[in-house]
């Protein structure tokens, strides 16, 4: 009898545990769906981990490493810039020290051509527009206003100095800006971007396979 009763309770038990249950389980039925990210979207908000927050001027040294050892800090090219976008690292430590970069976020570079002209070692040698390399721009089209439909924007492609060879409206739609191959990385676009988050960013070329250039706006 002691035996009976005890399983006559745990299955009274069970059955209210599970009745109990039941609102839950439908509650996660009827939730709307989850808005998960797209597969571009992941690999975007990835590659934006490759954004270049400072850029080295234009004419730089490709490898960092002789860059610094041939620049010997004479600020020369800073002092010729028109926009006054070339800072110097001054707490960075090391071969850093007086080093010039671009922060593209403050301001973008105009390829004026000035400061290759008057650095007087190797670390800048003059290049001719369409050959500077300061990196590419790359644009998120999950936060680009026209890209989400948000409101006509076209800053990026107005600012830009190379023109249509460097960044451009589709096709099909005038405000979505799509980024060309001739970009050299000067950041202007970065700098008058309105969108709080920037969705657009310099990024170094060979963190993107020919494949993932095609893909990518």
């Amino acid at each position: 009898m002691k035996r009976r009763h005890l399983l006559r309770l745990l299955t009274y038990g069970a059955t209210l545990l599970g009745f109990s249950a039941l609102p839950y389980g439908v509650s996660r039925l009827l939730a709307p769906a989850e808005n998960k990210p797209s597969d571009r979207a992941i690999k975007l908000f990835t590659r934006r981990q490759d954004r270049r927050e400072y850029l080295r001027p234009p004419g730089a040294l490709k490898n960092d490493v002789d860059f610094i050892a041939a620049c010997i800090g004479c600020v020369l090219c800073g002092e010729v810039c028109p926009p006054r976008c070339i800072k110097f690292h001054v707490r960075d430590g090391g071969g850093k020290v007086n080093t010039p970069y671009i922060n593209p976020s403050q301001t973008g570079c105009i390829l004026c051509n000035k400061c290759m002209e008057v650095c007087p070692t190797e670390a800048l040698t003059v290049t001719k527009r369409q050959n500077i390399n300061m990196g590419i721009a790359r644009i998120d089209q999950t936060a680009c206003y026209p890209w989400v439909d948000k409101g006509i924007c076209g800053a990026c492609v107005s600012i830009c100095p190379l023109g249509k060879s460097a960044i451009a409206y589709k096709h099909w739609n005038q405000y979505q800006p799509i980024v060309k191959d001739g970009c050299v990385g000067c950041g202007l676009c970065v700098e008058v971007c309105p969108h709080p988050s920037l969705p657009i960013w310099i990024a170094d070329r060979k963190a993107y396979s020919p494949a993932e250039k095609k893909k990518l706006l």
